[in-house]
């Protein structure tokens, strides 16, 4: 599913895959070949492994995924609730790596 050079990357991947967590905790599991990433709320397990190997040219060997649910907050005294996360932790091939703190 890797792109070949001078290949285009199919847009629908960009909707999959939102944007890279980076936090300490994600830092840390980087030592271990594992990236996070916030993606789409719907988006399935092959569906992701899909879009992270098309996007960054790499093998990935496992999908873990996680709902985190919003918090609930007060604004100028008025309640709201923060939307819902969805969150993918990627594990990479052996010597495979990304490199999130650059743009694709």
């Amino acid at each position: 599913m890797a792109k070949a050079k001078g290949e285009a990357v199919d847009l629908k991947h960009y909707d999959v895959v939102r944007a890279p967590v980076i936090t300490e905790k994600t830092t840390l599991i980087g030592e271990h070949r594992q990236v996070v990433f916030k993606v789409a709320r719907g988006a399935s397990k092959p569906e992701i492994k899909a879009a992270v190997e098309a996007l960054f040219d790499v093998k990935v060997t496992a999908v873990n995924t996680l709902i985190v649910k919003g918090k609930s907050k007060r604004w100028r005294g008025r309640p709201y609730t923060r939307t819902d996360v969805k969150k993918a932790i990627v594990t990479l091939a052996e010597g495979q790596s990304i490199d999130v703190t650059t743009g694709v």
